[in-house]
């Protein structure tokens, strides 16, 4: 894998505004999800990866190619960080008749990461 942008609002619009590569982008959530892929065996390790995870993506899923784990992706955003992409970036969201799933999938995994900026575990690996 290559190496990641730092986590912060930057890369957050760079993903939204599609200046970061869908695989980079996608990287970035298999990261700060716990996947580790291992050159020397070229196996993923998923020690760190929650149980709900692992067990239904034992690798990690292309969250902009297909639906369900991008739902999955969702649907673990808390309530209260739904609008995150509203109340700290002031993103308006994209155009009507300018965006796809593409676009909606790269939104997601931009709240997701906003979501886990704001995490107890974010702020632990920052300190």
């Amino acid at each position: 894998m290559s190496t990641l942008p730092p986590l912060n609002t930057d890369t957050v619009w760079a993903i939204l505004n599609e200046e970061l590569d869908d695989a980079i982008a996608n990287q970035l959530v298999w990261h700060y999800l716990g996947y580790r892929y291992n050159a020397t065996s070229q196996t993923w390790d998923t020690t760190a990866v929650t149980d709900d995870w692992k067990e239904k993506y034992p690798e990690p899923p292309d969250f902009i190619a297909s639906r369900p784990p991008t739902v999955k992706l969702t649907r673990s955003i808390p309530k209260e960080n739904k609008q995150l992409l509203k109340e700290k970036l002031d993103f308006k969201g994209y155009k009507l008749g300018e965006f796809g799933p593409r676009q909606t999938r790269r939104a997601t995994i931009a709240s997701w990461l906003l979501n886990y900026m704001e995490s107890d575990q974010y702020a632990q690996c920052q300190s």
